[in-house]
């Protein structure tokens, strides 16, 4: 079983494209292997996985960890998402910009976020069950947010409507007001 992983212009940002094994029967994909991550350059270790299901317009995020920064590996199980990274190294070239891409579960495309950015999707089918293998554990005591429309990052979300958004996001502050990361 081969996958192909393409890097982006934020560094540590990975989209890999896992292989789909269809017959009469239905089909098999490989969505985790070690081994394999490692050798097209992912050495990350998870240490708990999330499941999220969410209707059509829900905007999730974007949400980080200022300390336990956690990376993600993300995956559509079910519909398609508007997944995004948003660079919060302080330090880094490429600090305050994103990347986004459309994942589903039918392309087995899964995206990488590692830590020190945001992250958050955004729901364009009827339903979505998106998975997430995490770095390290979830701490809610470490947990931030950056309001998903801020200006100065100027996401360009494919947006069907209004989003439909939890208070606790609608209420996250924009960028120039978050805690960032210095160490990571």
């Amino acid at each position: 079983m081969s996958m192909e992983v393409s890097t982006t212009a934020l560094e540590g940002v990975l989209l890999f494209e896992t292989r789909v094994f269809s017959d009469a029967r239905g089909a098999l994909r490989e969505v985790w292997s070690r081994r394999r991550y490692r050798e097209a350059g992912l050495t990350a270790d998870f240490v708990q996985q999330n499941h999220s299901h969410s209707k059509r317009g829900v905007l999730r995020g974007l949400h980080y960890q200022i300390q336990q920064p956690q990376g993600k590996l993300v995956q559509p199980l079910v519909g398609t998402i508007y997944d995004v990274a948003v660079d919060l190294r302080a330090g880094s070239p490429t600090f305050r910009q994103w990347f986004g891409a459309e994942l589903s579960a039918e392309s087995g495309q899964q995206l990488y976020v590692p830590p020190g950015f945001a992250h958050g999707f955004y729901v364009l089918s009827e339903t979505a069950d998106v998975v997430y293998l995490c770095t390290d554990f979830y701490a809610p005591e470490f947990e931030r947010s950056v309001i998903w429309n801020d200006p100065d990052l100027a996401i360009d979300w494919p947006l069907q409507g209004e989003p439909i958004i939890s208070d606790k996001d609608q209420k996250a502050p924009r960028l120039c007001d978050a805690e960032v990361f210095h160490d990571v």
